[in-house]
């Protein structure tokens, strides 16, 4: 019985520890790191628009447009094979005119394809 119970706890731990990122793995922007996600809109009807919500951003406003700049163009890269972006809200954006909102600010732009 103490066997089984030590083994299926180990193997937790182990299964535990593989979607466990490193920190070397973090790409950091004005050196900190930002969670960032990108989504598609409307996957169905308008596939390339995306917005992207990035976390913290009282930490670094740059760093925050940065990470946002980074996530959209990943986003880009992986759906639609190009990083060319036009931003309706994003990293150029004037600052007055961003969208921020209880600590997250908000980018929307269109993937253009290859």
């Amino acid at each position: 019985m103490k066997f089984s119970t030590l083994a299926g706890l180990a193997g937790l731990v182990l299964v535990s520890a593989c979607t466990v990122s490193s920190s070397k793995d973090r790409v950091l922007f004005d050196g900190q790191f930002f969670r960032a996600k990108a989504k598609s809109v409307d996957k169905r009807n308008t596939p390339t628009e995306f917005t992207v919500v990035v976390n913290n951003v009282s930490a670094s406003l740059d760093g925050a447009r940065e990470a946002g700049r980074f996530e959209g163009t990943k986003f880009c890269i992986q759906n639609f094979g190009s990083s060319r972006i036009v931003w309706k809200v994003g990293p150029d954006t004037e600052p007055q005119n961003l969208r921020i909102s209880d600590d997250k600010l908000t980018f929307a732009g269109t993937c253009q394809r290859p």
